[in-house]
C-alpha cells in the first residue's frame, strides 16, 4: 500500500461493497418482476432481453462496488491494475456464458418455429454455444495480455491429428450439418428409410438422429447413414397427404349410387374428424373387376401423417353403416368350383374319374 489504512478508508470500502451487493439484489428483484410482465407479451424479444439483464446486471453492480472499494484503498498501481483485470475477466466470463445461453436459445427457438413442432436441432445449438464460448475465451486471454497467436497455431497443427483420429465422428457431424442446411430433414418430419425404420424426427445432434416411432420407441440413426440412404419424407413438399382407402361392392350394385354415397360419407368424415381437410374434394375411382365384386379406391386428405389412422377408422365405420342402410352389398370373397360330371366323357388329355 502507498500509505497506512485509515478508518475512513474502511468505511468507504464497506459502503462501496454494501452498495454494490444491495444494487445487485435490487436489480435482480426488479428484473424478476419485469420478466413476469415480459412473459405476458406476444413479442419474445423482451423475454430474451430481460433474461440477459437478470444475469449481467447484478454481476456488473457487484463488480462496480468492488472497483469503487479498490479505488478507495491506498493500493499500489500494480495491485490496482491486477484487481481491475480480475474484475474485467469476471465480467467477460459472465457475459460469455450468458451470451452462449441466449444465442443457443435463439437458435433453438428458430428451429422450433421453422419445424412447427416440439423438435430440436441440438447440433446447431451445440455448435453455436461452443463458438460463442471459444470467442469469449479468446477475448479474455487477449484482455489479460496473453498472446493467442501461438495458441491458434498449435490448434491448427493439432487439429490435423484430431481429424484423422475422429473421422467417423466428423463424418457424422458434417452429415448432420448438411442435412439441416439442405432442409432434407427437419425436426418434426415423419420419415421412412429404405431399410424399414420410420417415425418422427425428434432431434439431430452432432453424431446421430433420433427418430420416435409411433410406438414411442426411439430409433438412433448415425447422420452419415441417414445422409446416404434412400428416404421418404412425408412432410415434403407439404405436410398434408393423401389417404387412400380400398373398398369393394357387389356386381349388382349401381356404381353411380355407390360413388354418390361414398362421397357423402367422405365429406362428413372430413368435416367431423380431427385431422381431416374440410375443403378437400374426395375422389372415387373404380379400377378392378375382382373375383367377388368391383374394387374401387377412395382418396381422402389428412393434415399430417398420423392423422390418417383416425380418418380411415371413422370412414370405414361410417361407410359400412351407410352401405347397409342403402342396401349396397359388400361381398364376401367367394369362388365357384365347377367339377366335371363323372358320367360325362373326360376332357382330352385327362383320365376319367
Amino acid at each position: 500500500m502507498n500509505r497506512a489504512l485509515t478508518l475512513h478508508d474502511v468505511i468507504v470500502v464497506g459502503a462501496a461493497l454494501v452498495c454494490g451487493a444491495a444494487g445487485g439484489v435490487l436489480l435482480r428483484v426488479a428484473l424478476r418482476w419485469l420478466g413476469e410482465r415480459a412473459r405476458s407479451t406476444r413479442w419474445s424479444g423482451d423475454d430474451i432481453i430481460v433474461d440477459t439483464l437478470r444475469t449481467l446486471a447484478p454481476w456488473a453492480s457487484m463488480a462496480a462496488g468492488v472497483a469503487a472499494a479498490a479505488a478507495a484503498l491506498p493500493l499500489t498501481r500494480t495491485v490496482r491494475h491486477d484487481v481491475n483485470q480480475a474484475l474485467v475477466a469476471v465480467l467477460i466470463l459472465v457475459t460469455t456464458v450468458t451470451a452462449a445461453r441466449v444465442v443457443a436459445d435463439l437458435v433453438r427457438s428458430l428451429a422450433l418455429s421453422r419445424s412447427g413442432v416440439a423438435g430440436t436441432a441440438s447440433i446447431f445449438v451445440n455448435i453455436t454455444r461452443i463458438a460463442v464460448l471459444a470467442m469469449g475465451v479468446l477475448i479474455l486471454l487477449e484482455t489479460l495480455g496473453v498472446s493467442i497467436a501461438p495458441l491458434l497455431t498449435a490448434l491448427g497443427v493439432g487439429g490435423l491429428a484430431v481429424a484423422l483420429a475422429l473421422q467417423d465422428t466428423l463424418a457424422n457431424l458434417f452429415a448432420g450439418v448438411h442435412i439441416l442446411a439442405s432442409k432434407t430433414v427437419q425436426p418434426g418430419h415423419y420419415i421412412r428409410l429404405s431399410s424399414g425404420e420410420e417415425g418422427y424426427v425428434v432431434d439431430i445432434n452432432w453424431r446421430n438422429t433420433a427418430v420416435r416411432q409411433l410406438s414411442d420407441n426411439l430409433v438412433i440413426i448415425p447422420n452419415a447413414k441417414l445422409g446416404n440412404t434412400i428416404m421418404t419424407n412425408f412432410h415434403q413438399p407439404e405436410q398434408q397427404m393423401s389417404v387412400m382407402v380400398q373398398a369393394r361392392v357387389g356386381y349388382g350394385s349401381d356404381l353411380d349410387h355407390v360413388e354418390r354415397v361414398t362421397i357423402e360419407v367422405a365429406g362428413k368424415v372430413m368435416s367431423g374428424v380431427e385431422g381431416g381437410v374440410v375443403d378437400h374434394e374426395t375422389s372415387v375411382r373404380f379400377h378392378t373387376f375382382g373375383e367377388s365384386g368391383i374394387d374401387f379406391s377412395v382418396f381422402l386428405r389428412a393434415l399430417e401423417f398420423s392423422d390418417q389412422y383416425l380418418i380411415k377408422h371413422e370412414f370405414m365405420k361410417e361407410l359400412h353403416r351407410r352401405f347397409r342402410a342403402e342396401g349396397i352389398e359388400i361381398p364376401l370373397p367367394t369362388r365357384t368350383l365347377v367339377l366335371p360330371d363323372q358320367d360325362r366323357a373326360p376332357l382330352p388329355g385327362r383320365p376319367a374319374i
